[in-house]
């Protein structure tokens, strides 16, 4: 339907479409979080959710994760909001909103805070102090110095996961950003945050101290038991939660 979607650097994104009723000009576009990818269970849950409830969603992996293009040390928030402007610039004509996990939810809180394209948006589990997180999981992880340097022997990975080398152009973007706290108040469409109580990886004190600085446009749910990737029987209480939310949220939503 959208054929072929490259962002700036002409780097191929991979994506899977979950079709609506044909003519529907609303869509969910699904982003993933760090060392993730568009198949993580959850995703494919919520995205079958939508379709289900007649919502056309997009999930996509970021540049240099799952089999889109580009190196896996070259990916940063910062990339991937670019990369998220490039899937928006293919979805003209579409009412939007944006879901993003972890990672992709501080992707998400940066490209909507200037970019009125997005006209709503949910953060799942969303990072908001990234160079806390970086530190925190990261810190004992000697990274390499460059995207491409990535093979050479004292490197280390995220997590020990060997398809997901540390780079140092990931953690001097992590640190810039610092937190994206202060972007909640720049964002005045209809947000909904969601964490589970069980998070061990991006606290809900995340979520909290963001919401601090919304106004009333956001909604917090937390969700008891819950881990970040929102597995076992938390699925598909986050499932219906987000996907009705969207759906009201679509249909009280005025038309520029």
């Amino acid at each position: 339907m959208f054929g072929e979607i490259r962002n700036k650097h002409g780097e191929r994104l991979d994506y899977t479409l979950h079709e609506g009723p044909k003519g529907s000009k609303d869509i969910v576009v699904l982003g993933h979080g760090v060392t993730g990818n568009k198949d993580r269970p959850f995703l494919v849950a919520l995205a079958e959710g939508f379709a289900e409830a007649g919502l056309s969603a997009l999930r996509f992996s970021f540049s240099g994760n799952g089999a889109s293009e580009g190196k896996f040390t070259a990916s940063t928030i910062s990339k991937e909001v670019e990369d998220l402007g490039a899937v928006l610039d293919r979805l003209d004509g579409h009412r939007i909103c944006y879901v993003g996990h972890s990672m992709g939810g501080a992707v998400g809180v940066l490209r909507a805070s200037s970019d009125s394209r997005i006209k709503l948006l949910v953060s799942l589990a969303g990072m908001v102090h990234t160079k806390a997180f970086a530190q925190r999981e990261f810190d004992d992880v000697t990274p390499a110095p460059l995207p491409g340097g990535v093979a050479e022997a004292g490197f280390g990975f995220m997590w020990d996961e060997p398809s997901c080398p540390l780079s140092k152009t990931y953690m001097d973007d992590m640190a810039k950003i610092d937190t994206v706290v202060n972007h909640g108040s720049q964002i005045t469409v209809p947000w909904l945050l969601v964490h589970g109580t069980e998070d061990d990886v991006v606290p809900i004190q995340d979520s909290k101290d963001i919401l601090a600085k919304t106004a009333d446009n956001a909604a917090f749910i937390e969700i008891t038991g819950a881990d970040h990737v929102f597995s076992g029987a938390s699925t598909p209480v986050m499932v219906e939660i987000v996907v009705s939310w969207v759906q009201d949220g679509f249909t009280n939503l005025n038309d520029d």
